[in-house]
């Protein structure tokens, strides 16, 4: 039998992608709208840190 190499590099970056992907998005479109309406980027920044708090959470978990 012939033992077969596995590579899970890919796997580590998409889990990064979705720990920090939506977060970069999400404060990036803040930053875009602060000067036309500061109540909507008021709540983009609030996600962002929410979902960075809970995909520390969820993903830190599934990386250790």
């Amino acid at each position: 039998m012939i033992p077969i190499e596995v590579n899970l590099d890919g796997l580590v970056t998409l889990i990064f992608a979705i720990m920090f992907g939506p977060a970069i998005l999400l404060t990036i479109i803040g930053f875009a709208v602060i000067r036309k309406n500061k109540k909507a980027a008021k709540i983009c920044f609030i996600l962002a840190a929410v979902y960075i708090i809970i995909s520390f959470g969820i993903c830190g978990s599934m990386m250790m």
